[in-house]
């Protein structure tokens, strides 16, 4: 599976891992995925995922039967070395206009670096029982990696 973006950032990748899910867009979400044949996601309802196939089946299915997402995401705890970078975040669901608030869950994305640039090796998401308290600055700085 072949990309033409190039995303050169880990937050690059997670914004357009995002802005795919708001578009119901299933070939610009695929494209945020790593070629690795590992990837895992895990949706809230707390099924795992492996490989393109099952990822893109899943994908395609919360496109077709849901109407507009909307996903705000904030409370941001960054790992990052030069190859890999994790990103801890608090999604909060927005379904259609509907104004209410779906969540809060909580998400942990998986970045790779490689060739096409950074792509997402996994996605992460499950229901939190309550929102994380605010960290003190906001979003945390990336933290490098040994």
């Amino acid at each position: 599976m072949k990309s033409a973006n190039l995303y050169s950032t880990p937050d690059d990748a997670e914004t357009a891992f995002y802005d795919a899910i708001e578009r119901g867009d299933l070939e610009a979400m695929m494209a945020t995925w790593a070629e690795d044949e590992d990837i895992v996601c895990i949706q809230p309802n707390g099924q795992r995922l492996a490989g393109h196939a099952a990822v893109r089946e899943s994908w395609r299915h919360v496109f077709e039967n849901a109407t507009r997402l909307h996903v705000r995401v904030s409370h941001a705890i960054r790992w990052s070395s030069a190859l890999m970078a994790v990103h801890n975040v608090l999604e909060t669901l927005y379904i259609g206009d509907d104004p209410t608030p779906h969540g809060p869950m909580l998400a942990t994305n998986v970045f790779v670096r490689g060739a096409n640039g950074w792509r997402l090796l996994s996605h992460h998401a499950s229901t939190a029982s309550e929102p994380p308290a605010e960290p003190p600055s906001g979003n945390h700085p990336p933290r490098v990696l040994h």
